[in-house]
């Protein structure tokens, strides 16, 4: 027999093996048995192995949550094809660019996205394989509908041999840019993002070989976790890995938006046991439901509440540790598309984001040339196990991934200082950092404080020019529906928290602060309503 490899696709098959009576899955009011979907997951594979895709052809994924996103995802594994995340809120010229970037070979698409996919396919000459999931027959010429691709016979497979570094390409949200796809290869990713088998029985450390990941999941009691952001985006999709590859029961939202109240149902209906969410854009929905209905929801079975992404601002975590158990555990990590998972930490008490303890792998980079001293500042950067760079931008690889001292480092963006202990404190994204008359200010620390208002909805800051200062602080924000806000008071509010050139020289306000599905902040936009309601 070939030996396994760390190939997500034979971890699967291995996880499977381990408990494939366990529900692998829950969406909806339909449940999926690990062994039921390592099974379908055989079918699909071979039958795109008939169709000639393999090594080296890229997959998209433009589907919304669903047991057919992993299944399709965890078959062009199998195959060595690289899957690729397509967000489904891309409008055509967003499509064309992406289509085009990644040269797709073959397309999963939900059927309520067959309109946009069509008007974007003359991006993407060189796509032989169409496959529509959701039912009905595919309006899109040359397209299969997803039952028929299950029908593929897995004995085709016994001469595919996935291997340690096939790779998964993860584009980027494109807040700051063009989207980018980052090129992960199996076993970076794994123990880069996914936990490396630690995750859940922490003592035991990193597995050394896939044939050790079954007693991994013998030893971890069984949770039913809930990612509460949509899988298309990179920390949903790893959350969901990294429960998978423990032998857990992941609940997906079955709802193509996020509705607050939606969301508690599904938590005290499946006993959700941990929940994943992306900062104070899903958490404030979530205090508010159960502000207003302060006895509908039973949260007892949760005792894990994790936030990666965005900042969870302490007094909304205050106020929903009154509807959690006791003991339930806040955890507050960090990650990126590039760097993997950063790992847990604490928020400073002497300000920034977060505080990471010492680890060989992290370090902070001045300059991009050089390792920081203890108390200098730089930017955040992470070594071992990277991805390989970004899918054909070798310019921008060479930016972000370096090599110093023998070692190569990827740089995150984030602004950061290493401590006397080697701790590193992170302040926020450094791209989004205000200069103003000298002094820097993080957005994330001006959006935390306005957002202590009960006015207050929510709200994203931004520089703009400005003569005698460089840049100043500009604040967008949205009130709660019918509520009117002062710019005055929030600044009052502004001057209880934080230091005089960190408050917002102007404050426009907007019905709704546009963010990504995954509650991540969208700048550009924000630079740009500011920019035209101050001309």
């Amino acid at each position: 027999m070939t030996p396994r490899s760390f190939s997500l696709a034979d971890l699967f098959a291995i996880t499977a093996e381990t408990v494939p009576e366990r529900d692998a899955l829950v969406i909806g009011d339909r449940r999926h048995s690990y062994g039921q979907m390592a099974q379908r997951v055989e079918r699909l594979a071979a039958w795109l192995h008939g169709q000639g895709i393999g090594p080296g052809d890229v997959v998209g994924l433009q589907m919304y949550n669903s047991a057919e996103y992993l299944e399709a995802f965890l078959a062009a594994c199998r195959v060595r094809a690289i899957p690729a995340n397509i967000n489904y809120r891309y409008v055509a010229d967003e499509l064309r660019y992406l289509y085009d970037n990644a040269g797709l070979k073959a397309l999963f698409y939900s059927a309520d996205l067959e309109a946009a996919v069509t008007e974007a396919l003359d991006a993407a000459p060189e796509l032989r394989v169409k496959v529509r999931t959701g039912g009905g027959t595919p309006a899109l010429a040359g397209a299969t509908s997803y039952d028929v691709a299950l029908t593929g016979d897995p004995a085709v497979l016994h001469a595919v041999h996935c291997r340690d570094d096939d790779i998964s390409l993860l584009y980027t949200g494109g807040t700051t840019g063009k989207p980018k796809g980052v090129m992960w290869p199996h076993k970076d990713l794994f123990f880069g993002s996914l936990g490396g088998g630690a995750s859940y029985v922490p003592a035991e450390g990193p597995i050394a070989t896939p044939e050790q990941l079954p007693d991994r999941i013998r030893k971890a009691a069984p949770m039913r976790f809930m990612p509460v952001a949509p899988l298309m985006h990179g920390a949903a999709h790893w959350a969901t890995m990294v429960s998978l590859f423990a032998g857990h029961t992941v609940v997906l939202n079955d709802q193509h938006h996020f509705n607050a109240e939606h969301i508690l149902d599904l938590i005290i209906r499946e006993r959700v046991n941990g929940l994943t969410i992306v900062g104070d854009a899903m958490a404030l929905p979530l205090l508010d439901a159960l502000n207003a209905h302060p006895n509908r929801w039973d949260l007892s079975a949760l005792f894990v509440f994790g936030n990666g992404g965005a900042v969870l601002s302490d007094h909304i975590k205050e106020g929903l540790k009154a509807y959690l158990p006791p003991n339930v555990y806040f955890s507050n990590g960090m990650g990126s598309s590039e760097s993997g998972q950063l790992g847990l930490g604490s928020k400073p008490a002497d300000g920034g984001m977060i505080r990471i303890a010492a680890r060989p792998d992290l370090a902070v980079v001045v300059d991009g040339n050089r390792l920081a001293a203890p108390g200098e500042p730089g930017i955040l950067a992470r070594s071992g196990y990277l991805p390989l760079g970004y899918y054909r931008d070798p310019q921008k690889t060479a930016q972000t991934f370096v090599t110093l001292d023998g070692k190569r480092y990827v740089l995150t963006g984030d602004a950061a200082k290493l401590a006397d202990d080697g701790a590193i404190i992170i302040y926020g994204r450094g791209s989004n950092c205000i200069n103003t008359g000298g002094e820097k200010v993080f957005p994330e620390e001006v959006e935390e404080v306005l957002r202590m208002s009960p006015d207050v909805l929510d709200a994203l800051v931004v520089g703009l020019p400005d003569p005698r200062w460089g840049q100043k602080v500009v604040a967008v924000v949205a009130p709660r529906p019918g509520l009117c806000l002062d710019p005055q008071q929030l600044r009052a509010l502004c001057q209880q928290h934080i230091a005089n050139y960190k408050i917002p020289k102007d404050i426009v306000l907007v019905p709704e602060v546009k963010r990504s599905a995954a509650g991540k902040a969208n700048y550009p936009w924000a630079r740009e309503v500011a920019i035209g309601a101050l001309q």
